[in-house]
């Protein structure tokens, strides 16, 4: 009865072994990936922040003002970032959540255009001990896509679709201070 045990517990720790080599070999590579950048001359110092890739069908304006609760919204994909340094990408793959649609490997291939925007977060120490993160009124009523401080791209075209490697965007502009 031992050496039985003994014997399940080595097959059920093979399987698991090769059942996670096999999910950690899995790569988001299903859909679409960006690397998305700032170099120093917008900030000499990591950021941490919400960073949004957006992107739109429609070329009426930039993507970051197209993003609302309406039925004509275009897509908008987001991951966390603490630290992000600049000239160090941050990816923006698969595994980011979307509105309105989930997955960047859900997205029809097709043109768009594409366009970041790194939200940021202040660093607060609370009271009772805990430490939190999160955006601030600049005076622009917690519009992310407007806040004087945010980092963001030109929009860009792209096409998506194929066996395209990531895409690279750069994060050359910043939202001026409110007069």
């Amino acid at each position: 009865m031992l050496v039985f045990n003994a014997m399940r517990t080595f097959r059920i720790a093979v399987f698991l072994l090769l059942a996670t080599a096999g999910v950690s070999g899995l790569s988001p590579a299903s859909g679409q990936s960006f690397r998305v950048s700032f170099q120093n001359q917008r900030s000499a110092t990591p950021i941490d922040g919400r960073l949004l890739l957006m992107l739109s069908t429609d070329s009426s304006e930039e993507p970051r003002m197209q993003i609302d609760d309406t039925p004509r919204s275009q897509m908008i994909f987001g991951v966390t970032v603490d630290g992000m340094a600049p000239g160090v990408p941050a990816t923006v793959d698969a595994t980011a959540w979307g509105y309105p649609i989930r997955s960047l490997r859900d997205v029809p291939p097709g043109e768009y255009t594409v366009q970041a925007l790194l939200n940021r977060y202040e660093t607060f120490h609370r009271a009772d001990g805990t430490t939190v993160k999160l955006h601030m009124d600049q005076g622009e009523g917690q519009h992310w896509n407007l806040t004087p401080g945010n980092l963001y791209s030109k929009p860009k075209k792209i096409r998506i679709g194929g066996n395209a490697g990531p895409i690279d965007i750069e994060m050359t502009e910043e939202i001026p201070a409110i007069p």
